[in-house]
């Protein structure tokens, strides 16, 4: 299966996939869905019927759902996932329930057809407009262009991240990178509103990769973003930034904490915030310096970071969500996995506003440690 997708033209890896699905397994009714911005709802790829609920329960557990279709045929709900990112979901019916063998064969199809639409996501545009249900602002359009993923995860981890609202996000954003066993993680939120505020996160994000990637600790990749954002606007604008580095293996963070994201740890049913002194956001003045701050997760935690316009939303005048609304949803989040938790959490915002716009935009992310 992999040799048929590397040899399809990008466009077409779904339509590859499903004839090899009807000619060697006798599937039929095949249907390929991927999941919209707001991961709430899944958008046909190939087919017409339309989701049903047990796609939207594949998306949100990962788990291959198997139950009964027309004239005793069987329908399969496998997972479209690459390295923990949900992409969508694979739908077809077999003539009968497969045997184990079999369906760990569809399984890893599924999970061959995933990685290559990752990969082809920079070749076509077909599959990201197949998530959109409305058009993105041009600033929106940066951020997501910029994102690394949606979630990343393996046996020790899984982050997620999520950005509101969808189609007008504006200066907030999230970053991460996996490197052996040191998990970077970012929350950035850039001064201002459109493209101008889009433009400035951009530079720090690009200024943080491209000292991350010459192997700069993230004291060397703060300044050299904060240099980037003065250099751009000479202290009239700035770019708020918590920087995180985790350390899979003993779970040890060093943070740089230059401006407003917060960081929050849920443990035991109780969530404490980290308390961190702050410095100067990043672009403030020139040739500015950091210091790391350091704490410590345990097995089994869950640490959020939340942007200024999570925590510090309030709509009508009421009290800061941040307040303890936030720390409500968050362990209304206990029993979800990190990818749904921060869904949880951003639908807790939404109901706090109350039909309320909101006045800012929103950034959450979510790492659940397992060691």
């Amino acid at each position: 299966m992999g040799v048929l997708l590397r040899a399809a033209p990008p466009d077409r890896l779904p339509e590859t996939a499903a004839e090899h699905l009807r000619r060697h397994f006798g599937a039929d009714a095949i249907e390929m869905f991927l999941a919209d911005l707001n991961l709430t709802g899944l958008c046909p790829l190939i087919g017409s019927s339309g989701p049903e609920p047990a796609a939207l329960r594949c998306l949100g557990s990962q788990q291959t759902a198997i139950g009964p279709a027309a004239d005793g045929a069987v329908r399969m709900h496998l997972p479209l996932n690459s390295w923990g990112e949900r992409l969508g979901v694979l739908r077809l019916e077999l003539p009968a329930r497969p045997e184990p063998e079999l369906a760990e064969q569809l399984h890893a199809i599924a999970d061959e057809l995933a990685v290559a639409l990752r990969a082809a996501d920079t070749c076509t545009d077909r599959y990201r407009r197949a998530q959109r249900r409305a058009r993105l602002t041009m600033a929106a359009e940066l951020q997501w262009e910029l994102l690394p993923g949606r979630s990343l995860g393996d046996e020790r981890f899984l982050v997620a991240g999520q950005m509101e609202p969808a189609y007008d996000v504006r200066g907030d954003h999230f970053d991460w990178a996996l490197d052996g066993d040191r998990l970077t993680i970012t929350v950035l939120n850039g001064f201002g509103d459109g493209m101008e505020a889009a433009l400035l996160t951009t530079v720090a994000v690009n200024a943080m990769r491209n000292a991350r990637r010459c192997g700069a600790d993230i004291v060397e990749q703060a300044e050299l973003a904060s240099d980037a954002v003065h250099a751009r606007r000479a202290g009239a604008a700035h770019v708020s930034t918590l920087l995180l580095e985790v350390d899979l293996v003993g779970g040890h963070v060093a943070a740089v904490d230059a401006g407003s994201p917060r960081c929050m740890i849920a443990r035991n049913g109780e969530v404490e915030p980290v308390n961190l002194e702050q410095q100067l956001p990043f672009g403030m003045f020139p040739e500015a310096h950091y210091e790391i701050q350091r704490f410590r997760l345990e097995p089994g935690d869950r640490m959020l970071v939340v942007s200024d316009g999570v925590h510090a939303a309030v709509p009508g005048g009421r009290a800061a969500f941040g307040e303890s609304a936030l720390l409500s949803a968050i362990r209304g989040t206990r029993l979800q996995p990190a990818t749904e938790a921060v869904g949880t959490v951003m639908r807790g915002l939404r109901e706090y506003h109350a039909g309320a716009e909101p006045e800012d935009d929103a950034v959450t992310v979510c790492l659940d440690w397992r060691r």
